[in-house]
């Protein structure tokens, strides 16, 4: 068990005053058997009217924000403080039937796992296809847990980590052929390339624990902002973590926050402002996780 502290500022500053709409935000984590909520607290300025929660159609918690006020600088900061219990390189337990692959997913969860098996993205060259089928084995069976981290590995160590402030990702394709992205980016990839492989893939939006903020002489990509990794339904073991930006398997380090079927679901801070065009500065984003 760690004690993780996530301090998470975003701002957004304007020439004039500017007025603004209803803001969407997902920052807060969800209690589960491997992460456990101690403190919450958020500020913003200028203070919203109204705040509502709701749970979005995956079950993550969302806070809708609403303002009457103009300002120059519209300012969130949330703060978290939890238990976390993410394992290193675990083991997986995963069922008899499904420890090599290919297999197939029972009767019972194909309904369940739905659009999580399916491809978003166009592939019309197979880029992604022939990519994803370098895993497999041909002289002899291939491992499920094996081939996974083998494909967690390989993006870390063969694709160059580039920080992007554009809103979106990249497609898979163009990922590939640039041998570069963003976290996002990195993510993206792996869930389709899963996918192909018919695997049910999630895609995941939250926060990176990196030891060298403490001290500590290992480092992790993708600190200092909001991370994105994916998740893998492996029958007997359920959704394990895999973060290809960093080689993680298993969660350790790995502060979920929302989990979508798309990266476009996923996006930490939405809203809208009104104003002219030219009255927007631009953005801060600040993250910053410690332990305890």
């Amino acid at each position: 068990m760690t004690v993780l502290n996530v301090k998470h500022v975003t701002v957004y500053r304007y020439s004039a005053p500017v007025s603004f709409g209803e803001h969407r935000l997902m920052f807060r984590p969800r209690d589960s058997h491997d992460m456990r909520l101690l403190e919450t607290r958020m500020m913003i300025s200028p203070p919203p009217t109204d705040i509502r929660w709701m749970h979005d159609v995956f079950g993550n918690s969302i806070a809708i924000a609403s303002f009457d006020q103009t300002a120059t600088e519209l300012r969130f900061e949330s703060f978290i403080r939890l238990d976390h219990f993410g394992l290193s390189n675990p083991d997986f337990p995963i069922e008899d039937y499904a420890k090599t692959y290919p297999f197939s997913y029972s009767a019972a969860e194909i309904p369940d796992l739905g659009r999580t098996t399916e491809r978003h993205f166009p592939d019309p060259d197979h880029l992604v296809d022939e990519w994803a089928k370098q895993f497999i084995r041909t002289d002899g069976p291939t491992e499920t847990q094996e081939m996974l981290v083998a494909m967690t590995g390989t993006i870390k160590e063969s694709f160059t980590y580039k920080a992007r402030v554009a809103v979106g990702t990249q497609s898979p394709a163009e990922t590939l052929e640039s041998r570069s992205g963003t976290c996002r980016d990195f993510a993206l990839l792996m869930m389709e390339a899963a996918r192909t492989l018919g695997f049910a893939a999630r895609f995941v939006s939250g926060y990176l624990y990196d030891p060298a903020v403490d001290g500590d002489p290992e480092s992790r990509v993708g600190g200092g902002a909001t991370h994105a990794w994916v998740q893998i339904y492996l029958p007997g073991a359920g959704w394990v973590e895999f973060d290809p930006t960093n080689g993680i398997v298993g969660g350790a380090g790995l502060i979920r926050v929302a989990v979508t079927r798309d990266p476009a679901q996923a996006v930490p801070l939405t809203g809208d402002w009104f104003g002219e065009a030219e009255d927007f500065l631009g953005m801060e984003v600040e993250v910053t996780v410690t332990s305890e």
